[in-house]
């Protein structure tokens, strides 16, 4: 891994191993790189392969889901001195829970450990302390909830109840722990990558979204909806996620 080349990909500067740095990597890496499931809908296959991720991330400029993101994410922080590790987690619909463990996340060790996560789309550009204090973000509030034995919920509120965004553990995982849950995400008509192209960025105070050939820009709360045809699909692909190639 080349780390100055994956630093101009994200524009951000090396700095010092430290909460402040890691939080504007974090930042830095979720207003560059998208959450984008292009080629599970195009039936691309994805291995789990940190090369394979650097390689569509940093040098063909794509982004990804959470197993490519937060596991190429994981490797540029053990590289610049941080002590990192994969988690795995189970995320919170609104129907109920998902597939359990799916989910990959990181938590970094400084005076206390941190949830990162870069790999979930509409989630905290910021670390988040395991200790319970509450973080205030574009999207709203997030806070840890520690609920013993080693087991956390990633809570939200955008202005109404705190919500569960997923459930996790501060148990160690290899990126070879999540091979039945990347499969099942790219191939179970259950999952919920399989149905159609979701992309997704954050912007300074919102985020950009495209599903299927709807684009929705909120910034500061408001929402902007456009429907797009084909050409006009392939521009903001360009435009917005920085993806010329899918």
């Amino acid at each position: 891994m080349n780390i100055d080349r994956y630093l101009a990909r994200i524009q951000a500067d090396k700095k010092e191993t430290g909460l402040d740095a890691l939080a504007q990597l974090q930042k830095s890496h979720m207003q560059r790189v998208p959450f984008e499931n292009l080629d599970v809908i195009r039936k691309v296959p994805i291995r789990l392969d940190t090369d394979q991720f650097y390689k569509k991330v940093v040098e063909n400029s794509r982004g990804g889901f959470c197993y490519e993101l937060n596991g190429l994410f994981q490797t540029l922080l053990s590289e610049m001195g941080y002590s990192s590790s994969l988690i795995s987690c189970t995320v919170k619909t609104p129907a109920g829970w998902a597939r359990e463990n799916s989910h990959a996340a990181i938590l970094v060790y400084l005076d206390q450990p941190y949830l990162t996560d870069v790999g979930f789309g509409d989630s905290a550009r910021q670390p988040i302390p395991l200790d319970g204090t509450e973080k205030e973000d574009a999207s709203g509030n997030y806070k840890v909830r520690d609920l013993g034995d080693g087991r956390y919920d990633l809570m939200h509120n955008d202005g109404g109840e705190w919500q569960i965004k997923y459930r996790f553990s501060d148990k160690k995982r290899s990126l070879d722990f999540f091979q039945d849950s990347c499969k099942f995400n790219q191939t179970s008509a259950e999952s919920p990558f399989t149905k159609d192209d979701i992309i997704t960025i954050a912007s300074e105070n919102g985020r950009i979204t495209l599903s299927g050939n709807t684009l929705v820009r909120t910034e500061n709360g408001e929402k902007i909806k456009t429907d797009l045809d084909k050409g006009a699909k392939r521009e903001a692909l360009k435009v917005f996620f920085g993806i010329t190639e899918a």
